[in-house]
């Protein structure tokens, strides 16, 4: 008996070892959540910062992908050098605490925005250009107080900025916006997260989701997106802030280095419906050290190497970006 009593203590000496080291091995999302310039890019538990590669696949999977184009392929909407006279990709800077706070005037949604000021230079770089038709967005974080900051359909006058909408985030904080609310994207969503930077690829690893977008969406959003922008109520269209990912069967080892990186995230973390566009395109940032061509060998892979899947078992609260883990 006394040994039994023995080989009980050191069995739940060991459960109790192993509860504690699960419980340290998923306080948070990814081992090293994204950062820029020593701010975390939202908390390591962040939905952003959460993989999917084991979560179920959405039972409108098959549909949605229908929709979006068996045929279409992904696009990096990034890169090198210019287009039709503009950096390719959605451009950011970083400003220090000291930068002068500007006014904002929105001319859209100016009820669903974030009032200003806001910390953003009046030649702060716009997408597209200072004579885009485009989106025209521009994004500023704060990187003394980890703050971001994103426009719409931006344009700076003499002492302010013009936008559609903007909005700002707390990048130590979950707090997802006002639901209904759009922000500088038309699902809700912060843009800068989903961005896809040179710097993560170069360092071999990418450490979130990515942004993309698909040309129609239906009439509705799903956590963690907080707004729709269509009037398609068909549900064989994908709603904003659905999550898709690469499926982890598609043999990527005939691809770069580069785009092995950006493939593996694609079936760890997969991406994010933020907008209607153009099917498949991937949001990241210009940079002049992004070979083109390479960035070209990712059209090989066609929506049908995706699957749509269901992150609504993550939720901790409706109005938070925390994921279990």
């Amino acid at each position: 008996m006394r040994i039994l009593r023995i080989l009980h203590n050191i069995i739940r000496l060991c459960l109790v070892f192993i509860l504690i080291t699960c419980s340290f091995g998923n306080s948070g999302g990814p081992a090293n959540p994204p950062e820029i310039n020593g701010c975390q890019v939202f908390p390591a538990d962040n939905i952003w910062n959460t993989p999917v590669d084991d979560m179920l696949v959405d039972d409108n999977s098959n549909a949605y992908i229908d929709t979006i184009g068996l045929s279409e392929n992904i696009h990096a909407d990034f890169g090198s050098g210019l287009w039709e006279g503009a950096p390719i990709g959605i451009p950011f800077i970083t400003v220090k605490s000291s930068q002068p706070m500007v006014p904002i005037n929105y001319v859209a949604y100016g009820s669903e925005s974030d009032d200003g000021p806001f910390p953003i230079p009046l030649d702060a770089p716009i997408e597209g250009g200072d004579d885009s038709t485009g989106d025209r967005h521009v994004i500023v974080i704060d990187t003394d107080n980890c703050m971001l900051y994103e426009l719409f359909n931006a344009d700076p006058q003499d002492n302010e900025w013009n936008a559609d909408s903007g909005a700002k985030y707390d990048l130590t904080s979950n707090t997802l916006r006002t639901e209904g609310y759009t922000s500088a994207d038309a699902a809700g969503l912060p843009i800068f997260p989903g961005l896809l930077r040179y710097d993560e690829v170069e360092a071999g690893e990418i450490n979130h989701a990515l942004r993309f977008t698909v040309p129609e969406t239906r009439q509705a959003f799903v956590w963690p997106a907080r707004h729709f922008a269509s009037q398609i109520t068909n549900t064989d269209y994908p709603p904003m802030g659905q999550r898709f990912r690469l499926k982890a069967d598609y043999n990527i080892s005939e691809f770069s280095e580069i785009n092995q990186v950006i493939l593996r995230a694609l079936k760890k973390y997969g991406m994010i419906v933020a907008d209607n566009g153009s099917a498949m395109f991937i949001s990241g940032v210009p940079d002049e050290r992004w070979d083109n061509d390479d960035l070209h060998e990712l059209h090989n892979v066609t929506a049908t190497a995706f699957e749509a899947v269901d992150v609504s078992s993550l939720m901790v609260n409706p109005d938070s970006g925390q994921a279990l883990q």
